[in-house]
């Protein structure tokens, strides 16, 4: 099953539309977040939320553009350290 991941052009973009979507409350974020987070060991695979995103912020692994390869890292950390997930994705913008 392929893992999805939000990516930096997440950051910045308060519509959390992804959020109100995803049927197993899988997408996360705390207000202090400048992006959400999906849990990859709570991910159904479902894909509502890649068209729910209003800035195709979100893909699988397998369509990740290069670019981008670090937030699969980025999201699974949130849920472990938020704090190291919110400066590692600041710093993919710096």
């Amino acid at each position: 099953m392929a893992i999805y991941v939000v990516t930096e052009a997440c950051i910045d973009v308060k519509d959390q539309s992804c959020l109100e979507v995803c049927p197993v409350d899988c997408i996360h974020a705390d207000p202090e977040d400048r992006m959400s987070y999906i849990d990859p060991q709570a991910c159904t695979g479902c894909h509502a939320c890649m068209p729910a995103c209003p800035v195709g912020a979100i893909f699988t692994d397998d369509d990740l553009p290069s670019t981008s390869a670090g937030f699969v890292a980025i999201n699974a950390l949130w849920f472990t350290d938020k704090d190291a997930a919110r400066r590692a994705a600041a710093a993919s913008v710096e």
